[in-house]
């Protein structure tokens, strides 16, 4: 139930969350307008009607304003969201899950866009890289908290490690389709290939 000290933090989360938004799309216009090189933070900030000082109160660096569209909220929605699967199930299959629910916000024309410029350099790509390392920890501590028995562990980071990269195949399959299907599609696509694989999806 929303209670009057609960109303205030979910208010401020969602103007967070969409001057965010209108700085991540900001930047982002201005990437492909004027290059990704010659396009300054105080050139973003400007054009987002807030100060510089208030950008990096958002994200610190414009390789951010890239990795907000190539990730949005997913890292934090990632726990949450899985850790409400039932434990009898898979890991695989609850991860599959997770990540069904989350689709929705990978799902833009901007994440297309976003990550061909990712792709550009290296440096871009190895914070792409960083981004999803960080996700497969997130996950992977989520399910160690989900199946919290030991000596699951090394197993269960394995299957950490196997769901992202199947989400990451995922996502590429569905950018170089130029989004022909909704993201949910390849998702299952590829979790659909594992299940053929013997013993990556069993409990």
């Amino acid at each position: 139930m929303k209670t009057a000290d609960t109303a205030p933090i979910g208010l401020r989360e969602r103007k967070r969350r969409s001057t965010l938004d209108r700085i991540a799309k900001t930047g982002l216009k201005l990437f492909m307008e004027n290059g990704y090189e010659a396009t300054t933070l105080d050139a973003i900030a400007a054009a987002s009607g807030i100060s510089r000082r208030t950008f990096f109160s958002y994200l610190k660096s414009k390789e951010d304003v890239l990795l907000a569209h190539e990730s949005g909220d997913i890292p934090d929605m990632l726990r949450p969201t899985f850790l409400a699967q039932s434990p009898e199930q898979p890991p695989l299959e609850a991860a599959r899950k997770t990540f069904l629910i989350l689709a929705s916000r990978y799902e833009s024309k901007e994440s297309i866009l976003a990550d061909r410029i990712l792709r550009s350099t290296e440096t871009l790509r190895l914070r792409k890289d960083a981004l999803h390392i960080q996700m497969e920890d997130v996950l992977a501590d989520a399910m160690c908290e989900l199946w919290p028995d030991a000596a699951r562990r090394p197993g269960l980071r394995l299957a950490a490690i196997i769901a992202m990269g199947t989400l990451r195949f995922a996502k590429e399959n569905w950018r170089q389709a130029d989004a022909a299907h909704p993201l949910t599609h390849y998702i299952d696509e590829g979790f659909d290939l594992l299940q053929r694989q013997p013993g990556l999806t069993t409990g």
